[in-house]
C-alpha cells in the first residue's frame, strides 16, 4: 500500500498534461470538421485512460510481466513524446502572455489589435506543430533503441594489471554481467544468445554484480534456465543489488512475504549454481597460489540501501595478496572502499546502466547519469585501487538502450 498514494499522484499529473497537450494541439487545428474533431478527442482520451489504467495495474497488481512490459513501453514513449513537445507549448504561452501584458499597457488597443491579431496564430501553429515535429525524434530514437538496443550484446575486453597477482593467476581471464533485470525482458531467445556470447568467451570464472529481477525474485522464473548455463570452471561468483531485496514493492519495514521473497532470491542463486556473497569472502586457488574474492550486499549512497558490512566481508583476508570486491553500487567504492580499505585491489559494480542512453567510444563517452554518479562506466583508477563499472545486461524502466549498449566484460589478470 505504501506505493499508492504515489502511483495517485503520478497519474493526476499525467491527466493534468494530458489536457494541456490536448488543448494545445485542439486550438492550432481549428479548421478540423467536428466528427475530426470528436474522432480526435475520442481516440485521445481513450489511449491516454487506458495507459494510464495499465501502468497502474501493472505496476501495482503486478500483471503478466509479458503483457506490463507493452505497456510500459507504449507508456514511455507516449510520456518522452509529450515532453519533447511541452517546451514549444510553454514558450507559445510565454509569448501569448506577453503578448496580453504588452496590450494592457498600451492605451490604443485598436492599432495594437491591427498590429498582432494575424501574427499570434501564425506563431502559435508555428510553434505547436514545431513540437509535434519535435516529439517524433524522442519517438523515432527510442523506438530504434527498442528494436536494435536492448538485446544488442557487446563484448568488452579489459586488461586488470594487478602489482601483487600471483604467478599463477597471470593471464587468466574473469567475465561479468551485471543488472540481468529478468523482470523487463520480452525476448527469452536474444537473452539466451547473449549468454552463449559470454560462454563462447570461456572464462575461468564469472562475477554476476547483482540486480537479478526488478521487484519480486519469482520474475527470474522464465529466466532461470538461461542464467543457470553461465559455468565457469573455477566458479561463478554473485552479489545483490538494490532491486533484489523487494524493497520496491514491500516497502522499507520488513514483513514474512518480503522476508520469503529474499529467501527465495538466496535460492535461487544456489539453483543457478552462483556462489552469493552476502558479506563474505572466498579463496580462489589456482596451482598452489590464492587471490580473495569479497562480496557485500547492496551499499549506496542516499536512498539506496546500506546492507552490505564491509568488515565482516574482509575478515580472514590479510594474507591475500590480492581481493576482488563484488560491490553492486558503484558510490561504494568512493564512498567507503577508497577511505576505509586500502587492500581491496579492484571492485566490480554495476547499477547505473549508463542510464541506457548516450554515447561510448574507447575514448569518449557520456551519459546524463555522469552528473549523478561519477564512476558510471569502464574502468577507474585512485592511487592503487580499481573500479570497474558494467552497464548492464539488461534493461530497468524504458525497455531499449540508445548509443549504452548491454555489456559483457571479459578481463584478462595480468601482473604489473
Amino acid at each position: 500500500m505504501g506505493r499508492l498514494p504515489f502511483i495517485i499522484a503520478a497519474c493526476i499529473f499525467i491527466i493534468a498534461f494530458d489536457i494541456y497537450c490536448y488543448k494545445a494541439i485542439i486550438a492550432v487545428f481549428k479548421k478540423w470538421k467536428p466528427t475530426t474533431k470528436k474522432v480526435f478527442a475520442i481516440a485521445y482520451w481513450s489511449y491516454s485512460l487506458l495507459l494510464i489504467f495499465g501502468v497502474f495495474c501493472g505496476i501495482y497488481l503486478n500483471l503478466f510481466l509479458t503483457l506490463r512490459a507493452i505497456i510500459l513501453v507504449a507508456f514511455f514513449l507516449t510520456v518522452a513524446c509529450k515532453l519533447a513537445m511541452l517546451p514549444f507549448l510553454i514558450l507559445d504561452d510565454l509569448r501569448r502572455l506577453f503578448i496580453k501584458i504588452f496590450r494592457r499597457n498600451k492605451k490604443s488597443e485598436v492599432s495594437t489589435a491591427q498590429n498582432t491579431t494575424a501574427d499570434p496564430i501564425s506563431r502559435s501553429e508555428f510553434l505547436v506543430k514545431a513540437g509535434l515535429v519535435a516529439a517524433a525524434v524522442p519517438l523515432t530514437s527510442l523506438s530504434w533503441g527498442i528494436i536494435s538496443g536492448a538485446y544488442d550484446y557487446q563484448v568488452r575486453r579489459v586488461n586488470l594489471i594487478l602489482p601483487n597477482l600471483p604467478k599463477a593467476f597471470d593471464g587468466i581471464t574473469m567475465g561479468q554481467i551485471s543488472d540481468i533485470h529478468s523482470g523487463s525482458f520480452y525476448n527469452k531467445t536474444a537473452v539466451k544468445g547473449g549468454v552463449e556470447m559470454l560462454l563462447a568467451e570461456k572464462p575461468d570464472f564469472v562475477f554476476f554484480t547483482g540486480d537479478l529481477v526488478n521487484n519480486l525474485t519469482n520474475e527470474v522464473r522464465d529466466y532461470q534456465d538461461i542464467f543457470s548455463k553461465v559455468k565457469a570452471p573455477l566458479g561463478v561468483y554473485s552479489t545483490l543489488g538494490n532491486h533484489d531485496y523487494g524493497d520496491y514493492f514491500f516497502g522499507k519495514e520488513s514483513s514474512p512475504a518480503k522476508v520469503k521473497n529474499l529467501k527465495d532470491m538466496v535460492d535461487v542463486h544456489k539453483v543457478m549454481g552462483y556462489d552469493l556473497l552476502m558479506n563474505e569472502n572466498r579463496r580462489l586457488k589456482v596451482d598452489g597460489e590464492e587471490i580473495g574474492i569479497l562480496g557485500i550486499e547492496n551499499w549506496g549512497m542516499g536512498r539506496f540501501p546500506k546492507y552490505g558490512k564491509m568488515e565482516l566481508a574482509v575478515q580472514h583476508t590479510d594474507d591475500l595478496p590480492v581481493k576482488l570486491l563484488l560491490s553492486h553500487d558503484p558510490s561504494h567504492w568512493r564512498g567507503e572502499v577508497l577511505k576505509k580499505y586500502p587492500q581491496i585491489d579492484a571492485m566490480f559494480s554495476g547499477h547505473t546502466h549508463g542510464m541506457q542512453f548516450g554515447v561510448r567510444f574507447k575514448e569518449v563517452q557520456w551519459s546524463p547519469v555522469q552528473y549523478i554518479y561519477k564512476e558510471w562506466a569502464g574502468l577507474y583508477q585512485e592511487q592503487k585501487q580499481q573500479l570497474y563499472v558494467n552497464v548492464g545486461y539488461g534493461f530497468l524502466g524504458y525497455p531499449g538502450r540508445v548509443g549504452i549498449l548491454p555489456e559483457i566484460t571479459i578481463f584478462t589478470l595480468k601482473r604489473a
